[in-house]
This record gives C-alpha cells, sequence and structure tokens, in this order.
C-alpha cells in the first residue's frame, strides 16, 4: 500500500528544474515569451549583480506555506523559523489599508549580521550576493541577532548557535527554486537578480520596516502603492525583550568589581580581594551566554569591524590587574613586585575606562535607540563610579546614587507622549509589565543612601540588586527593531 511519504517522495523525484519546464513548454506548445515567467533566474549574477527575493505584495495572501516549506525542507527545530509573516496596517487616508508581508533574510549590501559577528561566521558570496552563516564558526553570542534590524538570524537553542535563511543556496545551484518560493501557491515570491550600483542610490525599502539606510537590503517589495504612513500591526505590542541574565551580571559585577579595585588604591586589601573575586565572577558569567564557549578565542577574527571583539580584548587585557592588585599584599618584597604594582596601579583606571566604553559601545552599535552611547556609557560609568566611592566618601555617594535614579526615571517620562516612538514603547514597558522591576530598582537605590552611611558592606549587596534591576529593564524594555509582525 502507498503512503502519502511515498507519494510525496515520488511527487519531489519528479519536480524539473527552470530549464527543464522552459524546454518542455517550447517542444509542446507556441512559446510566447511575453507571457512567460520563471520564479528564478535562468542566468547567475553578473559582477554587478546579485540575487535577492521579490515579493509581490499584491498576490501573498498571508497562507504561511512559505513558512511551512521553509521549515519542512530546511529541517529547522520544532520553535525555530528562518521566514516570518507579518501585517501592514493604517495609512492616514481612508478607506482602511491591510497588507500581509512576508520577510526573510534581505541578504543586504552592508550586512550588520557579518559586520557584527566577533569569530567571522557569515560570509557575503561574491558570486551571489547570498549572505550565508557558517554554522561551525559560530559561537553562539546572539550579536548578531541585536546588529540585524530585521530580526533575520534565529538562535537554536538546542544546537547553541545562530543560524538564518540562506536563500537555499544548494537548490538555488542545481536550478531550483528555494523552498518558500516553491511553495507559494500564488506565486508571490521569487529570486530575481539586482543591480547592486543602482540599488545603493535607490535606497528604496518597505514603507512601515525598518530603515533601510544601515544595511541596505535587497528584497524587492513590488504591487500597488503602500501608504507611508504604514505601520507594523504589532507595533504597539508591549513585548519584552529576551532578558539575557547572564550579560547582565556580566555588566554589573565587572563594572562593579573595577569600581572596587579602583577604591583599593585608596583605601585597604580587602576591597582589592573583593574587587578581584566580584569582577571574575562577572568574567564567568559572560561565558554562560555564550553557545559555544570553547570557541570563543577566535575572537580576533572581529576586531576590524566588531565592538564585541573589541571588548573581548579590552577586558582580556585588563583581567589580570584585579587580581594582581589582590595578590600584592601577600607577595614578598622585591624590586620586580614594585615594578608590578606601579605598572598595575597607573594602568587599572584607563584600561577600565576603555573596556566600560566598549561595552557600551557593543549596544551603541545595534542602533536601538534606548542602548544610545550617551545612555548607555552614563548608566555603567555610574555603576562603577557608585561602587568605587561608596567606600570613600558616602556623600559623593549619594551624588552618584541620585544621578542613577535621575537617568531611571528620564526613561519614564516619554510614556506621556502620545504617538508611538521608541522611547515612548521602551516608557509604557517599564511603567506596564516591567512596573514591578522599575518600582523595586528605584526602592533598592533609595535604600542604598541611608544605609550607606551606617554600613558600606551592607550598601554593597543592595547595590548589586539594585543595578541588576536596572540591566534587566535595559535589555527587557528596549525596543528591538524589526520586520512588521502579526498580532497575538
Amino acid at each position: 500500500m502507498e503512503t502519502l511519504i511515498d507519494k510525496l517522495l515520488v511527487e519531489q523525484s519528479n519536480l524539473q528544474t527552470p530549464v527543464a519546464q522552459f524546454s518542455k513548454i517550447h517542444n509542446n506548445h507556441e512559446l510566447r515569451t511575453d507571457l512567460y515567467k520563471h520564479l528564478i533566474p535562468l542566468e547567475k549574477p553578473s559582477k554587478v549583480e546579485q540575487y535577492t527575493f521579490q515579493v509581490e505584495l499584491d498576490k501573498c495572501t498571508g497562507c504561511k506555506a512559505c513558512l511551512v516549506a521553509c521549515h519542512t525542507l530546511n529541517g529547522l527545530d520544532e520553535d525555530e523559523a528562518w521566514r516570518d509573516v507579518g501585517l501592514l496596517e493604517g495609512g492616514d487616508d481612508a478607506p482602511g489599508f491591510q497588507q500581509t508581508v512576508t520577510t526573510a533574510c534581505h541578504h543586504c549590501l552592508e550586512p550588520e549580521c557579518m559586520h557584527g559577528c566577533p569569530v567571522g561566521a557569515y560570509e557575503k558570496e561574491p558570486d551571489t550576493g547570498i549572505v550565508r552563516h557558517l554554522d561551525d564558526q559560530c559561537i553562539g553570542c546572539e550579536y548578531c541577532i541585536l546588529k540585524c534590524p530585521y530580526d533575520a538570524p534565529k538562535y537554536s537553542h538546542k544546537r547553541g548557535i545562530v543560524r538564518k535563511c540562506d536563500m537555499c543556496h544548494q537548490r538555488l545551484t542545481e536550478g531550483e527554486a528555494p523552498a518558500c518560493v516553491q511553495a507559494c501557491p500564488t506565486e508571490a515570491i521569487s529570486i530575481i537578480k539586482i543591480n547592486t550600483a543602482t540599488l545603493r542610490i535607490e535606497n528604496n525599502f518597505l514603507p512601515g520596516a525598518p530603515t533601510p539606510e544601515i544595511t541596505l537590503p535587497t528584497t524587492r517589495y513590488v504591487g500597488r502603492d503602500v501608504p507611508a504612513s504604514i505601520k507594523a500591526a504589532d507595533q504597539s505590542q508591549l513585548t519584552l525583550q529576551p532578558a539575557h541574565w547572564p550579560l547582565a551580571f556580566m555588566l554589573v559585577l565587572t563594572q562593579m568589581g573595577l569600581g572596587l579595585s579602583i577604591a583599593s588604591l585608596f583605601t585597604s586589601t580587602t576591597h582589592a580581594v573583593m574587587g578581584a573575586l566580584i569582577f571574575n565572577a562577572g568574567m564567568v558569567a559572560a561565558t554562560l551566554h555564550l553557545g559555544q564557549p570553547l570557541k570563543a578565542w577566535r575572537f580576533f577574527l572581529g576586531l576590524k569591524t566588531s565592538w564585541l571583539s573589541r571588548e573581548i580584548l579590552a577586558f582580556s587585557l585588563l583581567a589580570p590587574i584585579p587580581l594582581i592588585l589582590a595578590a600584592l599584599p601577600f607577595l614578598p618584597e622585591s624590586p620586580l613586585k614594585d615594578l608590578v604594582s606601579f605598572a598595575s596601579k597607573i594602568s587599572l583606571i584607563p584600561l577600565a575606562a576603555l573596556a566600560i566604553f566598549t561595552s557600551a559601545m557593543i549596544y551603541h552599535d545595534t542602533g536601538r535607540v534606548l542602548w544610545n552611547l550617551k545612555t548607555s556609557l552614563s548608566n555603567f560609568l555610574l555603576t562603577a563610579t557608585a561602587a568605587s566611592i561608596l567606600f570613600i566618601s558616602p556623600n559623593i555617594f549619594v551624588i552618584t546614587i541620585l544621578a542613577l535614579i535621575a537617568l531611571e526615571i528620564t526613561f519614564l517620562l516619554p510614556a506621556k507622549q502620545t504617538s508611538w516612538s521608541p522611547h515612548q514603547h521602551s516608557a509604557r514597558l517599564r511603567i506596564h509589565p516591567l512596573a514591578h522591576v522599575t518600582f523595586f530598582r528605584l526602592l533598592s537605590a533609595f535604600l542604598t543612601i541611608p544605609v550607606a552611611f551606617v554600613s558600606p558592606w551592607a550598601t554593597l549587596p543592595i547595590l548589586v540588586i539594585s543595578e541588576l534591576c536596572s540591566r534587566h529593564l535595559f535589555f527587557t524594555s528596549v525596543q528591538a527593531p524589526k520586520m512588521p509582525g502579526d498580532l497575538n
């Protein structure tokens, strides 16, 4: 008895390439070249061209056959999807407007995923323009996910790496259409060749999607005109972003550990030992964020373009210093000890500042509005300053805490705005679904003020908890750019 799987396998084996289909039509019928069209090019791109997706908006029904085909033929995990279907709606002019949009990786001319990867796990094929992810090189840091404004790379928890659409390049090589193209019942998706020089000049993209200026996405959306005032249907949904707890702990503990190490230059060995312990706890926490931590030694491959590579280098240069400062009092006197002590003390503050700057730049470079350099760097430096000054001057510590509280309050003010903006979106998240975290962040920050005058050591854990709440808000309340999605 023939099963459904047997039938599908037979059907798949009988699929023909575009050339074969064209030949069959040519032999059996009078060919009308003005009407015949296929869904992939019959020739490879020239030196000034590359492959790209073309989506005919008039034909997309939102049936999601492309999602199913992509998921099935690429063998994706149950919770993994490389293609999405979203919804555009609105427009200032009557009648109302609604449009379904299918989207995957745009194989950009300037792919930020590739530029941000610290280990060179991305490449843009010179002959096709396809941006491919090299699974065996990936360390699972997820920085490409933060860098991509279209939410194209997807993290595979099962494998501990990121994966994404590669335009089914193996099928294209054999003259066969990608899974999504082949599965669309209305032929809304096709592969075309596009002139890259023209694309750089025109720089047109889909209204309601993130700006194309940064990465120069190549996907062509054609069909009926989309109103310029259109917006994504899920734009105002209060969706929390991933908390990234290992990164939250890394940021707080490394910054506070450095603050204590700096305080030890003016206080006692106890602060140096505690600073080294806290700092290295933060360094260990950072590795927990990696899906493939044993491959992280190749970070130097991205130094030219990736701020994550530069942060790893900065912290690698800095890491021995807190340990040296903690160990110095226990070493016998010698000229070498004096030299090491002088070099460590004089380099601690500039290297700490450099490391914290690279941490801020990692998030600023993603283009997410809440993570701009001024805000991120101020937040990170104030955390280190608070830990440092706590044991030197309680009065200055109070000023530092008030500055942190003021910064936190500024994040809430845009909630009063009537029109949507990334800042307003983040403020609404902090006031509604994250209200308890915001409240605890402010309460614990205020609590450190009276406790600091009684016992700085009792203040320290309260400060750690307060700053962890701040980093939790930092990650979960950011407005992450993405292609239009569905209403949940």
